[in-house]
């Protein structure tokens, strides 16, 4: 079957109601077939104290991106994704704006996912690579 980039972006969107991502206005922008991005905005709700970009909302947005991006690989009727270990370098001060985190699939295993992030502000510039491990698991009813 062919990858539905549409059904993916509706799909993630969708997963994003009354959660985190809503809060933090993350949006799904682009995916394929082993990649899935999405951005957020740099304001003080996402500020530490010193007005920059707070690394824990990077984090979250890494791994909401991670995280969706195992579930364009599995089959939701019958599986779930935990995430079970991030990580992140925060590399430049980001004070307003953009950034974008893009999902690339580096190990994509039946009960582990290894998923790598890249943050980048408008120009490119990147301002935080993370990356995410998923466990794939039997849902839960």
């Amino acid at each position: 079957m062919a990858f539905d980039k549409e059904a993916a972006l509706i799909m993630c969107n969708n997963y994003c109601k009354n959660t985190l991502m809503e809060t933090l206005d993350i949006v799904f922008t682009d995916a394929g077939e082993d990649f899935l991005q999405a951005t957020m905005p740099v304001n003080p709700r996402v500020h530490q104290p010193m007005g920059l970009l707070h690394g824990g909302a990077s984090v979250a947005l890494a791994e909401s991106v991670g995280s969706a991006a195992s579930i364009m690989f599995i089959n939701p009727e019958i599986q779930e994704v935990r995430g079970i270990e991030i990580s992140a370098n925060h590399l430049r001060a980001k004070r307003d704006g953009v950034v974008t985190a893009t999902a690339r699939i580096v190990h994509q295993g039946r009960s582990l996912h290894l998923w790598e992030i890249k943050i980048t502000d408008e120009a490119g510039k990147l301002i935080s690579l993370c990356k995410i491990t998923n466990m794939v698991m039997p849902r839960r009813r």
